[in-house]
């Protein structure tokens, strides 16, 4: 059975980088992907703390103003920052900014929207 950081090294082995005259681009695997999402979060809103049985995630930060906790580590990610879930680990998104903030998700393995356990929620939501 491959670890977490086998699956996040698999992953970003097939992210691929070309040079341009005009600067680069990075072409992300997704035939395997569950969704590819856009997250906008509010100015003081922040998802549920989580986590997932049956995807990992790869996030990329778009914009200044967000924190990141992932596992015990929390910090605000430069934009361009990418970002591995592992499957199982808790990880919440707060905008932390006085403007909204994006995030780029992309779901790796088999899941939907049911797929998410939270642990702790400020909307009074309950897990699934």
């Amino acid at each position: 059975m491959k670890s977490p950081s086998d699956d996040e090294r698999d992953y970003r082995a097939l992210i691929l980088e070309d040079r341009r005259p005009w600067g680069k681009y990075r072409s992300f695997p997704h035939e395997t992907a569950g969704a590819i999402k856009i997250i906008t979060v509010d100015p003081g809103g922040t998802l549920s703390l989580q986590y997932h049985k049956r995807r990992a995630e790869y996030w990329i930060a778009l914009d200044e103003g967000l924190e990141i906790t992932v596992g015990e580590r929390t910090w605000r990610p430069a934009p361009n920052e990418e970002i591995y879930i592992p499957r199982g680990a808790s990880h919440r998104l707060r905008s932390v900014g006085s403007l909204p903030a994006r995030i780029m998700e992309i779901w790796l393995g088999d899941s939907d929207e049911a797929d998410i356990v939270r642990l702790d929620d400020a909307y009074g939501r309950s897990s699934r």
